[in-house]
C-alpha cells in the first residue's frame, strides 16, 4: 500500500502542535519575557554570594582514631613482623564502608536548591527552541536555482537554534557530572577518612558548580537575547524567503 501525503508540511502545527502564530509570539514576547526574568534572577542573593564559604556543605564522616603498632618482645619476632606488615597493607589500601556512620551523606543542600531553580529554566529555552526550529524549518520552500539568500538567512537561523538547543542540553550533563563527581570524592573519603585533600577537593567542587550555575543562567538570558534580535531582524526573509518581482516589472 502506497501512501501519498496529500498535507502540506506547514499544517503540521494544526495536528494538535503548535501554531505559527504560536511561534512568532515565542519571539516577539515571550523571549524577552524570559530574558528579563532571567535578568531579575541573576540580581538573586541566592546566586550572588560573595564568600563562597557560605555555600560549604559539612561532610559529616569523622576521622577514626589511628592504629597504633606496638613492638613484640615476646620472642615471637618472625609472626610479629607478619602481623605488623599485614596491618600497615590493609590500613593503606583504605577502610572498608559498608553504611555511613552517620546515616545518608546528604548533597550539599544549597546547590540542590539553586540547581532545581536552574533546570526548569534550562527545559524551557530547550522546548521553545524546538518549537521555533521546526516553524523556521517548515517554512523552508523547495529547493531551485537563484533568489536563494531568504532561504539562506532560514538555514543560519535553524543552525542558531540547533546550537543554542545543544547547549543548553550540554547544562543538563553538566549538572549531572556534578553530582557524580562529587559522589566519588565523597565514597574516597569514607574509604580514607584521613586523607583531607579529598575533603578540600569536595568544597573546591562545590564552589565551582556555584559559578558555573551562574554563568549558566548568564548565558540562557544571552540566548534568548540573541535569538530574539536574530530572528526580529530578519523576519520578513525567515516567513517570506523568496519574494516576486513581477510588481517592479511595470
Amino acid at each position: 500500500v502506497v501512501l501519498h501525503l496529500k498535507m502540506d508540511p506547514r499544517n503540521y502545527f494544526d495536528q494538535g502542535c503548535p501554531t505559527p502564530g504560536l511561534a512568532e509570539d515565542l519571539v516577539a514576547n515571550f523571549f524577552p519575557k524570559k530574558l528579563l526574568e532571567l535578568d531579575h534572577f541573576l540580581k538573586d542573593p541566592l546566586i550572588n554570594v560573595l564568600d563562597l564559604k557560605e555555600i560549604h556543605s559539612e561532610i559529616n564522616l569523622s576521622v577514626p582514631d589511628p592504629i597504633l603498632l606496638t613492638n613484640s618482645h615476646d620472642g615471637l619476632e618472625g609472626n610479629a613482623k607478619k602481623r605488623k606488615q599485614e596491618d600497615i597493607e590493609e590500613n593503606c589500601q583504605g577502610t572498608k564502608v559498608f553504611v555511613m556512620p552517620g546515616g545518608m551523606m546528604k548533597s550539599n543542600n544549597k546547590l540542590v536548591e539553586l540547581i532545581e531553580k536552574v533546570k526548569p529554566e534550562i527545559r524551557t529555552l530547550i522546548e521553545k527552541c524546538n518549537t521555533v526550529k521546526m516553524w523556521v524549518q517548515l517554512l523552508i520552500p523547495r529547493i531551485e536555482d537563484g533568489n536563494n539568500f531568504g532561504v539562506s538567512i532560514q538555514e543560519e537561523t535553524v543552525a542558531e537554534l540547533r546550537t543554542v538547543e545543544g547547549e543548553a542540553a550540554s547544562y543538563l550533563d553538566q549538572i549531572s557530572r556534578y553530582y557524580i563527581t562529587r559522589a566519588k570524592l565523597v565514597s574516597k573519603i569514607a574509604k580514607y577518612p584521613h586523607v583531607e585533600d579529598y575533603r578540600r577537593t569536595v568544597t573546591e567542587i562545590d564552589e565551582k558548580e556555584y559559578i558555573s550555575l551562574k554563568i549558566i543562567v548568564s548565558e540562557l538570558r544571552n540566548q534568548y537575547v540573541t535569538l530574539h534580535d536574530m530572528i526580529l531582524k530578519n523576519i520578513e526573509k525567515i516567513k517570506r524567503p523568496r519574494s516576486s518581482n513581477a510588481e517592479t516589472l511595470y
